[in-house]
């Protein structure tokens, strides 16, 4: 069947199956490849897109039922860049894998964590918890997320729409 979706802002048409993953729509027919294949079951993260704001699991989410806009790393804006730089700062990747997954756990944080919250380096270790990264050993991922500049980005998100959600809004309405 042929449905469309919201994808990064753009209504994209796909042709699904009932048994088609969202990160097969994205990967495959979007040619969306910065949302990484992983475990497959939704354990390890490394697939982590927003639908309606919200972090999911593309890998165990079927196309057919997505009724809200997606939005991958490929879709987000400058206005995340202090969170991308601040993982490059604070050695919050190597490989690179599961990176785009930990960016867009982090970016659903920042966008609906209360921003008391994000200064307190258990809660955040517990909220990233399923996003698996086999090679930092999160201590970059934490110091990442604490930094000055992604604490001014979380208070800057409260101040004004995030342009993930005014992306959503617009074409929704």
């Amino acid at each position: 069947m042929i449905m469309h979706l919201t994808v990064n802002g753009q209504n994209r048409e796909v042709a699904v199956t009932g048994a088609t993953r969202l990160i097969d729509v994205l990967r495959n027919q979007l040619a969306l490849t910065g949302t990484k294949q992983g475990c497959g079951v939704g354990e390890c993260g490394s697939c982590t897109v927003l639908v309606g704001g919200q972090p999911m699991q593309a890998c165990i989410l079927l196309a057919s039922r997505v009724q809200a806009p997606v939005c991958t790393i490929e879709g987000l804006d400058d206005r995340f860049t202090p969170l991308r730089q601040a993982f490059a700062d604070h050695g919050g990747f190597q490989c690179g894998f599961c990176t785009p997954g930990q960016i867009m756990r982090a970016a659903g944080l920042l966008i609906e964590a209360p921003l008391d919250r994000l200064n307190d380096e258990h809660w955040l270790r517990e909220q990233m918890n399923g996003n698996i990264c086999r090679c930092t050993g999160y201590c970059g991922i934490a110091g990442a997320l604490m930094s000055d500049a992604v604490q001014a980005l979380a208070r800057r998100l409260r101040q004004a729409p995030s342009a993930v959600m005014t992306a959503m809004s617009e074409i929704e309405n």
